[in-house]
């Protein structure tokens, strides 16, 4: 259970975009803290109206650095805009959409964003709970004890719920639970039925839209990565898109940690689908500064980063959560700790950005989902990949269009696209 600080500056849009992030964290079990200097983890909602505005922010990011013994997290309309002045201002700082900050800030332990398991519909996008629970027992995680263990409804009444959410408007669905690689493991004798559960919504589902896949663990996964991966080729509905959190690139604090899977098996789910698509995109997550890594397990963290290349990295420093066992270890300095994030989230924009610039030239087709700033809409390309059209109300565009667009440049998490 984290204590969290956030400051929300800008426009009545920005403070509910802050409210939101606020009821996700709560139904994750977090709480707010007394101020930065208590809090686990530090957000900072930034506006970029004037550039007097974008001097404050600047400063404001610096200084909760400086005071929050955790975490800091900076999104906003600065951090989509201008999310290179931070790092060029050397700000120690995750720079992330609002919709990315929840997940951030649960990493490393299951995602209990939603107070049930009924299907929502948010503009065009439908989020689809295939579960609640998961089969882990991580030692580092308080949300187990919330949970509990996977219950699954049947692949049946998935289906119909997906139907009812792409025939409400849905044009992206989200497929979400604890861990979704387990799904089905209660009911189909401990073998996950996501593959069936995602061939069907692709074949049985009436309409264009797009199905991402949320998180889920590498032990899940690698049963059956041979059939998810072919499920995955065979289906353009589905976005080429992996959530797998490894969270350590050493066996010995995976063991710590209580995580079902090795590193090998996480290398091998990324192998197999590097053979079934050319083009996909790898999210992960990493916790750094556990209390039983070492320098030497750190490094292999960090090699592993570097061998798959993950395009998308959440990286989280290793905090307590009360009544797990990992809150009982001697912990790391806080030092040790911000000076590994810092070092992986180095490498992380680096690898980012790599991915992101072998897009330049390239034609994508883009599903607008949400609104961006100014007169611009976001949108996500076949592997998941965030493109900005900018002027594109100017262009006839709205929320749902899908549209072909050329990759133009980029701003190493994100692309721009222009409509051909």
């Amino acid at each position: 259970m984290a204590q969290y600080h956030i400051e929300t500056y800008g426009c009545t849009s920005n403070r509910g975009e802050t409210q939101e992030i606020e009821q996700a964290l709560r139904e994750g079990g977090h709480y707010p803290a007394d101020g930065p200097e208590e809090a686990d983890v530090a957000i900072l909602n930034t506006c970029t109206v004037l550039e007097k505005t974008e001097r404050n922010m600047l400063r404001r990011a610096e200084e909760l650095d400086a005071e929050t013994p955790g975490d800091l997290v900076v999104t906003g309309c600065m951090a989509l805009a201008q999310g290179e002045e931070f790092r060029a201002a050397d700000v120690d700082a995750e720079v992330l959409h609002w919709d990315d900050v929840p997940q951030h800030v649960l990493n490393g332990e299951c995602p209990t964003v939603t107070p049930d398991t009924e299907t929502v519909l948010d503009g065009v996008v439908g989020i689809l709970p295939i579960a609640r629970g998961c089969m882990s027992d991580c030692s580092y995680c308080i949300t187990k004890q919330a949970t509990g263990r996977i219950e699954s409804p049947s692949v049946e009444e998935n289906v119909e719920k997906a139907r009812a959410l792409v025939h409400a408007g849905a044009k992206e669905l989200r497929v979400t639970g604890q861990d979704t690689g387990v799904y089905g493991w209660d009911t189909n004798q401990g073998e996950s039925l996501l593959p069936e559960l995602l061939e069907r919504i692709c074949t049985e589902i009436d309409g264009e839209f797009r199905v991402r896949v949320g998180m889920a663990n590498p032990k899940g996964v690698h049963g059956v990565r041979e059939e998810l991966a072919r499920v995955f080729a065979e289906h353009d509905e589905l976005y080429n898109f992996l959530h797998a959190p490894v969270q350590s690139g050493s066996d010995d604090v995976l063991a710590d940690m209580r995580r079902q899977h090795a590193v090998g098996e996480y290398v091998a789910v990324v192998d197999t689908f590097d053979e079934y698509l050319d083009y996909w995109t790898l999210s992960t997550d990493f916790i750094v500064g556990f209390p039983s890594e070492t320098e030497s397990d750190f490094q292999q963290s960090m090699a592993l980063l570097r061998e798959t290349r993950p395009e998308k990295i959440n990286v989280t420093r290793f905090s307590k959560r009360p009544g797990t066992d990992a809150a009982d270890m001697k912990g790391l300095g806080g030092q040790i700790k911000k000076d590994r994030s810092k070092a992986m989230s180095e490498l992380k924009m680096d690898v980012t950005g790599d991915a992101y610039e072998a897009m330049l030239g390239e034609q994508k087709r883009v599903l607008l989902t949400e609104d961006g700033t100014d007169d611009s809409l976001v949108g996500y390309d076949e592997a998941y990949r965030q493109v900005v059209v900018v002027d594109a109300q100017q262009r006839g565009l709205e929320v749902g269009d899908f549209v072909d667009c050329e990759i133009t440049s980029h701003n190493t998490v994100y692309a721009f696209g222009e409509p051909i």
